[in-house]
């Protein structure tokens, strides 16, 4: 028996000793690079039984405009709600319940006030459109006419006459797509009424009892996760709730100042430009300059002195946004680098579009944060990372000796005493 016990030791040891141990068994990197191909195989494995999750795919189309209305919702409405609850003792349902009769007047009104003032200005633009079309090629034909612009004049009066005679046609076949296309439409439609429906019932359940939902996800998980995991989540909802808050209230202040400017300034069509503005202004960076455009576009259809006007207002109002109405909105700081910014956003907006450049920011600050967690757990965990208390002393720098310098005497290898 003792002699088997050191024939295994023996092959143990060897094999421990051996370049497959070595370079497969006992290597980090290889098993790093294993269980990253395992991932990969299960991931691919999963595309191909696609089908089988398709109708949890349906479900949660169907549901998420829902949730995200009321998610929204959530965050704008649930400051004031707690903040009553503990300020002056009031329940939430009461507090949730006056909200609700809040902003659905602040709805009706909208409806009855907002809404034909731009369904009003929208139909004067359409109904100017031509003489502003006409406008337009005689201002083309006259710069043209310089003789320094014969080279391009040919081209130019092709374009414009092929714009002109193709108008009509494409208007023509773009209402006959839509007739063709009435069924998803009436999907469309049908999905936003559901999701208007259902909002405010999911919105006050949340508002309700606000830590349900965590706390439900908190329990599945492990009990050693669970701190951690709660810890997650609350950073989570946090971040998305200075970003939704922070995002919305400049949108809502810029759209109140552009209202002011283009109605001090005479601007056609404000009210209408000023709602467009705040809408685009929910896009970071860009969202400014993509709101001056149709502005400008506007003005130079009435005077030169009207760009200018416009430039005007746009400067003032980006004077107050960056100086006095985004720092007083701390939830609009979301602790991103502008060029990181501008990255996620190109990114989301290619791959996915519109909603890519309005949830691109948001979904990833949840992914940063998931990830910075994760880090830290495998930082603290890895020996990659250990730190070492204390450095090594550095060698001493030996001079090297010249011929004319004298040899040090050498010191007595016994360190007893001489004397005795």
């Amino acid at each position: 028996m003792e002699q088997q016990q050191n024939s295994n030791s023996r092959k143990q040891a060897h094999f421990n000793q051996s370049w497959f141990f070595r370079w497969f068994v006992n290597n980090k990197l290889t098993v790093a690079l294993v269980n990253i191909l395992l991932t990969l195989i299960v991931l691919f494995l999963f595309t191909k039984v696609d089908g089988i999750f398709a109708p949890v795919g349906k479900v949660i189309n169907i549901l998420l405009p829902s949730v995200l209305l009321a998610g929204v919702f959530y965050y704008l409405m649930e400051p004031t709600v707690s903040f009553a609850e503990h300020k002056w003792h009031v329940p939430r349902v009461v507090s949730t319940l006056v909200l609700f009769v809040i902003i659905l007047a602040l709805l009706i009104w909208g409806v009855l006030t907002l809404i034909p003032l731009i369904q009003t200005q929208v139909g004067q633009f359409v109904a100017a459109l031509p003489g502003y079309w006409t406008g337009l090629e005689k201002w083309v034909t006259d710069l043209l006419a310089d003789s320094r612009f014969h080279a391009v004049t040919k081209s130019v009066e092709d374009a414009m006459h092929n714009v002109s005679s193709n108008w009509i046609t494409r208007v023509q076949s773009g209402a006959i797509s839509a007739l063709q296309n009435i069924g998803g439409a009436v999907g469309t439609i049908t999905g936003v009424v559901m999701a208007i429906i259902t909002a405010p019932f999911l919105l006050f359940f949340m508002l309700k009892s606000p830590d349900a939902f965590r706390d439900s996800i908190v329990r599945i998980a492990p009990p050693r996760w669970r701190d951690h995991l709660r810890q997650i989540l609350t950073e989570i909802s946090q971040s998305i709730s200075n970003y939704i808050r922070g995002q919305l209230t400049v949108a809502f202040w810029v759209g109140v100042m552009f209202a002011i400017g283009y109605t001090v300034i005479g601007q056609r069509y404000g009210v209408t430009l000023a709602i467009l503005a705040a809408i685009l202004n929910l896009i970071p960076y860009l969202g400014s300059f993509l709101a001056m455009v149709p502005s400008v576009l506007v003005a130079a259809m009435t005077s030169p002195q009207m760009i200018f006007w416009v430039l005007v207002v746009f400067m003032v109002e980006q004077t107050i946004e960056q100086r006095v109405v985004s720092p007083l909105v701390v939830g609009s700081k979301m602790d991103m680098h502008p060029v990181t910014t501008l990255m996620v956003l190109l990114g989301a907006g290619g791959l996915y579009g519109l909603p890519g450049v309005l949830f691109g920011i948001p979904v990833y600050a949840i992914i940063k944060i998931i990830w910075i967690r994760l880090w830290h757990w495998f930082t603290s965990t890895s020996s990659l990372y250990e730190t070492q208390t204390s450095l090594p002393a550095p060698a001493p720098v030996v001079k090297a000796s010249s011929k004319t310098d004298k040899p040090a005497a050498k010191e007595p290898t016994d360190k007893t005493d001489p004397k005795e």
